[in-house]
C-alpha cells in the first residue's frame, strides 16, 4: 500500500490526536487535533461561527454540510504560548476575541493577535467540560449570552459557570486528509529515527517575521500518531546569545548522547542569525545549551546567513555540519560534535541553491538536497544533487518536490529524509503553506514517500494533503 493512502486510513481511525506529554500549568488539558465544542447548559448546541462571528448553535446530523464545518475546529499549540490552545477553522482561520467579542480572523502573527487567539484550559462547571480563559486577559473566560460568545469577567456563580463551560466532542466534520501531521503551524521539520521510534523537530510558526522563540519535540512508531513531548528548548531562559528567531532545528545522535543544531538571534539591536548547538541525554531533551555561545557566528565566514544547520554522519563515524542561506557551506565536527577547524570550512553552493541543505546516503551515493526560492513564495521547491563524498563534487539532478495547485499546495520545501529502520523505504519531511488559508509564516507539516528509480536518482515526489 503506498504511504499516503495508508496515512489517510490510519488518520480517520486515529482523528489526528497529537498526545500531550507533561501537563501545563492550568487545571485541563485538551486533546488537539479536529473537535466540536458542545454548551454544557444546553446540549445541542455547539461553538460555531457565523459570518465570522462566534456563537453557540444547534448542529445535528441532519444539518447542512457548511453547518457542521463551522462547527468544527482543530484544537492547535497556542500561538502565544505552548501551555495553552488555540483553535483553528475548516477555513484556517482563528477563534480570537476582540473588543470582548469572539471572531474568526486570519492569523496576522503579530503579539497582539496571538494573544488574542491563544486561550488556557481551566476544568468546567461538570465532570469532564472545560472553561477557556483568555491568555492575555486571564481574568475573563468564553462563555455565550443569548447564543452569542463574549469574552466576560469571570463571576462566581453556577450560571455563569454553566454559561463558560464546554464538552470536547467529536468534530462534525472529521478530518479525511492526512497532513498536516502535526495540528497546527510548524515548519522546517527535521525527522529522524532513534531507536526505532521516529522524531520530529519542528519550527513552531505562526508569528510574524518568523519570530518564536521555542521548539518541540514529537515522536511517532508509525509516522500517524505523534506524541506532543513540549518543549525542549526556548531561547528566552535557555539561550544566553539569542532570544529570538528560534529556526529549523535538527538533531543528531552520538557518544550516547543527543545534539540539537539551530538557528537563532537576537529580537533588537544586532539580530543578525547565528548557529547554536544543545545536547540532551535524550531524543525528547530537555536541551541545554552546550557552549553558551554560538557555534557559528554572523559574519564569520563571508556571504550569505547562519541558518539552517543539519549534521550528517558517515558509515566511518565521521560528523558533517551543513548550513547556510544564500550559500551552502559545510565542515567536518570534532568527535565532541560541538567544536570544528574553521580552516576546514568549504563552500558547495549548488546552483539554484537558496537555504535548508540535507544530506544523506544511499547504496554508497550521497545525496545533497536544497530549497530554492523564498519561503514566501509558492514556488518554493526541493531539489538535489548526488556526489561521490560528503564534501563532494556534486552533480545537480534537478526539482524533485514543487507546488501542486490542483489540490491547494503551495510552496512546499525546507524538506528533510528519513530511512525506516532496516529496509529501502524512505520518507520525506517538508512544511508548507498551511491549507487552505496559509502563507509563508502560517505553514504547516506534512510527510511523503520518497521513491528511488533504478539508477539511483530521486522519483518526483507527489505532495499529497
Amino acid at each position: 500500500m503506498r504511504f499516503r493512502s495508508m496515512l489517510a486510513v490510519s488518520a480517520l481511525a486515529a482523528s489526528f490526536v497529537v498526545v500531550l506529554t507533561g501537563a501545563p500549568a492550568y487545571a485541563a488539558t485538551l486533546p488537539t487535533g479536529a473537535r466540536s465544542l458542545e454548551a454544557v447548559n444546553y446540549p445541542g448546541r455547539y461553538v460555531r461561527h457565523l459570518d465570522s462571528l462566534g456563537r453557540i448553535d444547534a448542529v445535528t446530523s441532519g444539518s447542512t454540510a457548511q453547518v457542521k464545518q463551522d462547527a468544527t475546529f482543530t484544537v492547535v499549540n497556542g500561538l502565544a504560548s505552548p501551555a495553552c490552545y488555540s483553535f483553528q477553522t475548516k477555513s484556517g482561520l482563528f477563534l480570537r476575541h476582540r473588543d470582548y467579542r469572539l471572531r474568526v480572523d486570519a492569523n496576522t502573527g503579530d503579539a497582539v493577535f496571538r494573544a488574542d487567539a491563544t486561550f488556557c484550559a481551566v476544568d468546567g462547571s461538570v465532570a469532564g467540560s472545560v472553561a477557556l480563559t483568555s491568555y492575555n486577559y486571564p481574568a475573563r473566560r468564553i462563555r455565550h449570552r443569548d447564543y452569542a460568545l463574549w469574552l466576560d469577567t469571570y463571576q462566581d456563580t453556577a450560571a455563569f459557570r454553566a454559561d463558560s463551560s464546554f464538552r470536547i466532542a467529536a468534530p462534525w466534520a472529521p478530518k479525511t486528509s492526512a497532513g498536516p501531521v502535526i495540528p497546527g503551524l510548524f515548519a522546517d521539520p527535521h525527522i529522524a529515527n532513534f531507536g526505532g521510534r521516529y522524531y520530529l523537530y519542528p519550527t513552531t510558526d505562526g508569528y510574524a517575521g518568523w519570530s518564536g522563540t521555542y521548539y518541540k519535540a514529537f515522536s511517532s512508531t508509525d509516522l500517524v500518531n505523534w506524541t506532543d513531548h513540549g518543549v525542549i528548548l526556548d531561547h528566552g531562559p535557555d539561550v544566553s546569545w539569542a532570544d529570538n528567531s528560534a529556526w529549523a532545528p535538527a538533531v543528531a545522535a552520538k557518544n550516547g548522547r543527543y545534539y540539537l543544531y539551530f538557528s537563532g538571534g537576537a529580537a533588537s539591536g544586532n539580530t543578525a542569525k547565528q548557529l547554536g548547538v544543545a545536547v540532551a541525554d535524550a531524543p525528547t531533551g530537555p536541551f541545554r545549551d552546550a557552549l553558551g555561545r554560538p557555534l557559528v557566528t554572523s559574519g564569520q565566514f563571508s556571504g550569505g546567513q547562519a541558518i539552517d544547520p543539519m549534521v550528517f554522519t558517515d558509515d566511518d563515524g565521521r560528523s558533517y555540519l551543513y548550513w547556510g542561506q544564500g550559500v551552502a557551506r559545510v565542515v567536518p565536527l570534532n568527535a565532541d560534535m560541538v567544536s570544528f577547524d574553521a580552516a576546514q570550512v568549504r563552500t558547495i553552493t549548488p546552483s539554484g541553491y537558496n537555504e535548508a541543505p540535507f544530506v544523506f546516503k544511499r547504496n554508497g551515493t550521497y545525496y545533497l538536497m536544497w530549497s530554492e526560492n523564498d519561503t514566501r513564495s509558492e514556488d518554493y521547491r526541493v531539489a538535489y544533487a548526488t556526489g561521490t563524498s560528503p564534501l563532494g563534487p556534486w552533480t545537480k539532478r534537478g526539482v524533485v518536490l514543487s507546488k501542486r495547485l490542483d489540490v491547494g499546495v503551495r510552496g512546499p520545501g525546507h524538506h528533510s529524509v528519513v530511512q525506516a529502520p532496516g529496509t529501502d523505504t524512505w520518507y520525506v519531511a517538508y512544511h508548507r503553506f498551511a491549507v487552505p488559508a496559509g502563507n509563508g509564516t502560517n505553514r504547516e507539516t506534512a510527510i511523503d514517500r520518497m521513491e528511488f528509480n533504478g539508477d539511483g536518482t530521486i522519483r518526483p515526489i507527489v505532495p499529497t494533503l
